[in-house]
């Protein structure tokens, strides 16, 4: 991987990251819950990984992802959503992202473990 590629990457991913900033603030919050919705990170990945390596390894990819989505991501969503009202949004993301971080690992533990998705 060159340092091109990654200024590339970079570039990308950060653009998407203000665009979705700047639609929220400017007021068009249809637009940019849309935009957030969009899987930016996979998305722009995805591209790439097609690029090089092809798509099988982006379809692998998508299934190792699937699968981790529902046992980290939809806990994390879960936590933040219930506990942002009650104690304020900051402590309900750390709070949802120490329970993503530890389903993650655990997740990719097992799959690397048993040689999932390989």
């Amino acid at each position: 991987m060159n340092i091109s590629n990654l200024i590339i990457y970079f570039i990308t991913g950060g653009l998407v990251t203000v665009i979705i900033v700047a639609l929220e603030e400017s007021g068009h919050r249809t637009l940019s819950g849309l935009a957030t919705l969009i899987p930016v990170f996979t998305l722009v990945a995805y591209f790439f990984i097609g690029q090089t390596r092809g798509g099988k390894a982006v379809g692998q990819h998508a299934k190792f992802v699937l699968i981790g989505t529902l046992i980290s991501w939809v806990p994390y969503m879960l936590v933040v959503a219930y506990l942002s009202p009650k104690i304020g949004p900051n402590k309900a993301i750390l709070a949802g992202l120490t329970v993503f971080f530890v389903l993650a690992l655990i997740y990719i533990a097992v799959a690397n473990r048993f040689g999932f998705f390989k």
